[in-house]
């Protein structure tokens, strides 16, 4: 085969993703070469992207060579390129994905991190997509989001120059550079928190559609479970008629032969966006299933209820009063401190402490521990890790999704041989300590009680949603469940309260105020 030409935009991830895909070619062996050609992107500096003319403006002209014959290969960032191709041309090859999470970049002096995303009120915030502020602005509506351009380290440098308090890039981006960040705080916003743009972190190998030997060639490069999740991704936007202006995010993983989707949509990028979360067996079909969700006419809950109190500016909150859905937040339970004083012996040679609960945070934290500097701390999901924060600590290990076994497997890994404490509730399952490693030593610390309230009003929200097993265990001592009414269990062992009962019932991919919306979302109401 010929010496193949590369066509490239100049930034320096561009060159990266040129040089890696030229690099993928020569272990295969094939030669190739790289050429430069600016875009209508890399020229216009002065006017936000979504003001921009067309679409593509960031692949169009590398397109057009392709087209003209100039060039062989075009590498491109999956997520900039339209969802319709140019006839004649094809995208011969995708890369197994990088990490599509986002970073979040902050001055030192700008860290809060009692507060979420560890930004301080009012933080101006850098990005040039409606996707990341409509999302930024639901969890924090305090922030001023200010569109930022330029490539990653003109990015960079306009925050080191205090232009921003903080930006937001993709995580993929910056560890292609292998930048330095030591002198900012960084946060890792997740996949679940901050849903990426369809193929973010993909990247696409565009060559003419008749060049059947390059085609065949490049089959080696290409990466299955990549093709199959940005597919779906990409189908969603194309049936949204969005271009990668669209406040949308989509994001499916494969996890345990199941495939996970995540889906954010907002109708501009001052909105609070719609969240929806889907578990699947079979990609068929589900693209349209995801869009129908987001269709405007389609009947939601007027009434939810749900077993806590609910805060007037929670993202909870937000989700549903959008969508002028009643709020029912009582607890019925009541929790006592059974510890008003420390003993110093429970933190001596501690290594971690645990918390399975946001109760249990503010209990231990009521009593004013003093704690060593290298203390770590891990928490069972986003809840806990939010009151954590308030107590002024950050979490080292934050569990992921609602299901408590996995959890606590992931931490029982990375506390072998270590001492972790458990402020606890009196009642607790163990979960989380019964999957320690026998090296693993067990510090127990019980410092609440659960009492059942008596008397429990029935409720005739089409929705009701239990916080915890305590909680189920008061409604049902004397109410039954209305015909048509649906339940959703927070956590595993919520769950298994209603599979003793026979009860069906919908549990949330995470345990938070995220995961509870996008679960209520996804009902249909007959």
């Amino acid at each position: 085969m010929k010496r193949l030409i590369i066509g490239t935009r100049g930034s320096d991830l561009a060159l990266w993703q040129a040089n890696f895909i030229k690099d993928k070619l020569a272990e295969i062996g094939a030669e190739a070469e790289l050429k430069i050609i600016k875009t209508q992107g890399d020229k216009i500096l002065n006017l936000r992207l979504d003001k921009l003319e067309g679409k593509g403006f960031f692949t169009k002209e590398l397109e057009e060579e392709l087209l003209g014959g100039t060039i062989d290969i075009a590498v491109h960032s999956h997520k900039d390129l339209p969802t319709v191709h140019p006839a004649g041309l094809t995208i011969a090859a995708v890369t197994e994905r990088e990490d599509p999470s986002e970073l979040l970049l902050i001055l030192k002096d700008c860290v809060d991190i009692k507060q979420k995303l560890s930004l301080k009120t009012g933080a101006m915030v850098g990005t040039s997509s409606n996707r990341r502020k409509a999302q930024m602005l639901s969890l924090r509506s305090d922030l001023n989001i200010e569109d930022l351009r330029g490539n990653v380290p003109t990015r960079i440098q306009k925050l080191r120059d205090e232009n921003y308090d903080a930006i937001l890039l993709a995580k993929a981006g910056v560890n292609r550079l292998n930048i330095d960040l030591s002198e900012f705080h960084v946060e890792v916003v997740d996949t679940t928190e901050l849903v990426p743009a369809p193929a973010q972190g993909a990247l696409a190998i565009q060559i003419r559609e008749n060049d059947k030997e390059l085609s065949d060639l490049l089959q080696q490069l290409n990466h299955q479970e990549t093709i199959e999740a940005i597919g779906v991704e990409r189908k969603v936007l194309n049936l949204f008629e969005g271009g990668c202006h669209m406040p949308l995010g989509c994001y499916c993983k494969k996890e345990d032969g199941e495939y996970e989707i995540w889906t954010s949509k907002a109708e501009t990028d001052e909105h609070f966006p719609d969240r929806y979360f889907c578990r699947v067996s079979s990609l068929e079909g589900v693209a349209e299933q995801i869009v129908a969700k987001f269709n405007p006419d389609r009947k939601l809950p007027s009434k939810v209820f749900i077993s806590r109190e609910v805060g007037e500016h929670s993202y909870f909150r937000k989700a549903l009063e959008k969508h002028k859905i009643e709020i029912e937040g009582r607890s019925l339970i009541r929790t006592f401190p059974i510890v008003n004083v420390l003993d110093p012996f429970y933190l001596k040679h501690i290594d971690w402490i645990f918390f399975s609960s946001r109760n249990s945070v503010e209990y231990f934290f009521n009593l004013k521990p003093l704690l060593s500097k290298h203390m770590k701390f891990g928490v069972a999901g986003r809840g806990s890790e939010d009151s954590l924060r308030k107590a002024g600590h950050l979490a080292d290990y934050v569990g992921e999704g609602g299901d408590i076994d996995e959890v606590a497997e992931l931490f029982a890994e990375l506390v072998a041989g270590k001492t972790v404490l458990f402020p606890r509730a009196q009642d607790s399952l163990l979960s989380i300590q019964k999957a320690l490693k026998p090296d693993t030593k067990v510090v127990d610390l019980p410092i609440y009680e659960t009492v059942i309230e008596e008397d429990v009003d029935q409720t005739y929200a089409e929705v009701l949603i239990f916080t915890s097993p305590s909680n189920v265990d008061a409604y049902f001592v004397e109410n039954l469940l209305e015909p048509g009414q649906q339940v959703i269990a927070i956590g595993n062992s919520t769950g298994k309260k209603f599979d003793e009962m026979g009860v069906k019932y919908i549990q949330p991919y995470s345990p938070d105020e995220i995961g509870l919306a996008e679960a209520v979302f996804g009902i249909d109401i007959k």
